[in-house]
């Protein structure tokens, strides 16, 4: 098994997806072209070791902390990192906390933001409700990025609760990945925390010879990134394609993508939840199971908690890992934000936690699910025909 925490140091060395296929060692139009190198990063599996890594850079800032968490709870994970940034900017660091208003609605509360306000944090909560633009609290900021004095920067789907702690919620804490990347990724998420901030939506710009890139799905030349993104992996992967995530809610592009990569013989293996916070959701999730499997997509269920991890890996040689969830809410209608890297270990080690993960799951097998009881055929049409609003 792979721990919890890896660390590797240097070692040099508005558009839709096209029609052709692409190779994954290319950009869409969509994604900037990476070059195949070594970078430094820190890979978290482990909310307890990535919280004490984020609070330490926290307490090392300097001059700026920019954050942005979906869930920022009321809990006592959410407070400990409320009161480590209320000492930075006592200290006179500028601290800016972005955080989802439906997320907050849900899981934070009034004191909570009554306190962050009064301790000198600059708190945003993004599409608060209006009467005049109701559909707007639809679409939400559902990205995880911390930026600390642009030097560091942390990417992934872990959010700021105590459900993906094990000291604070046990053996059933909630499966996640998250990335600590170094300087170059860093002055590039600070670019793209301040225009979002700001209300703007640019591209991308990772520097020269970038082996790291930080994707929003939303810029100004498409407002599908990330979908672009996904779709020209599936269409250039010529060996593997090992994906992780909680709400697998595919468009019908995402879906043939990965039936014919199977067809063609790429390794095609899908895994997902049993285990998940939202019962309609996994009703959505198994209404795609029947012509995956007949297309010869490898399915598999994690069984000991919720996994909450959104990753992929590419013939080994190309990755992403972030925010997305490959759904209609994440790929159409929520701000979303991923890492892509063309780093091997980088990717060696995504791969090798996907192995681990397939451990402790268990495979969907075809003939069996095709017998499956008409009740749940009925829950899946209903999840289904729900997919664009869950």
């Amino acid at each position: 098994m792979y721990p919890a925490v890896t660390e590797v140091k240097d070692d040099a060395g508005g558009c839709h997806c096209r029609d052709a296929v692409a190779t994954v060692n290319q950009a869409s139009a969509c994604v900037p072209p990476l070059q195949a190198g070594r970078r430094s990063f820190v890979l978290f599996v482990e909310g307890d070791e990535l919280y004490e890594a984020m609070l330490a850079d926290i307490a090392a800032a300097r001059t700026c902390i920019r954050m942005e968490s979906y869930i920022f709870a009321a809990d006592e994970i959410g407070w400990r990192f409320a009161r480590a940034l209320a000492e930075r900017a006592a200290a006179g660091i500028q601290v800016r906390l972005h955080l989802d208003a439906a997320g907050f609605l849900l899981w934070g509360n009034r004191q909570l933001k009554t306190w962050l306000r009064s301790q000198g944090i600059r708190l945003r909560l993004f599409h608060r409700w209006r009467w005049r633009d109701p559909l707007r609290y639809n679409r939400r900021n559902h990205r995880k990025l911390l930026v600390v004095d642009e030097a560091a920067v942390y990417v992934g789907g872990f959010n700021i609760h105590r459900e993906s702690s094990r000291v604070a919620f046990g053996t059933e804490r909630w499966r996640d990945t998250h990335v600590r990347l170094g300087d170059a990724a860093a002055r590039t998420a600070t670019r793209l925390f301040d225009d979002f901030w700001n209300g703007r939506r640019r591209q991308s710009t990772p520097e020269q010879g970038a082996v790291n890139v930080l994707v929003p799905n939303v810029n100004r030349t498409c407002r599908q990134a990330l979908r672009c993104l996904y779709t020209d992996s599936f269409r250039g992967a010529h060996r593997s394609i090992y994906l992780t995530t909680p709400y697998f809610v595919p468009d019908h592009r995402s879906q043939r993508d990965l039936r014919e990569a199977a067809r063609r013989g790429v390794d095609v293996r899908l895994l997902v939840p049993r285990k998940s916070d939202h019962l309609l959701v996994q009703w959505a999730v198994r209404a795609a199971y029947a012509k995956l499997l007949d297309a010869g997509v490898c399915i598999y269920e994690y069984l000991p908690r919720m996994l909450h991890a959104k990753t992929a890996v590419v013939d080994g040689t190309w990755a992403t890992v972030g925010t997305a969830n490959l759904d209609y809410r994440s790929l159409f209608m929520n701000h979303e934000i991923n890492l892509v890297s063309r780093d091997p270990l980088l990717c060696q080690r995504l791969e090798a936690q996907f192995l681990v993960d397939l451990e402790e799951a268990e495979q969907i097998i075809g003939r069996q699910w095709a017998r499956r009881p008409w009740s749940q055929h009925v829950m899946e049409v209903i999840g289904w025909l729900a997919r664009r609003w869950l």
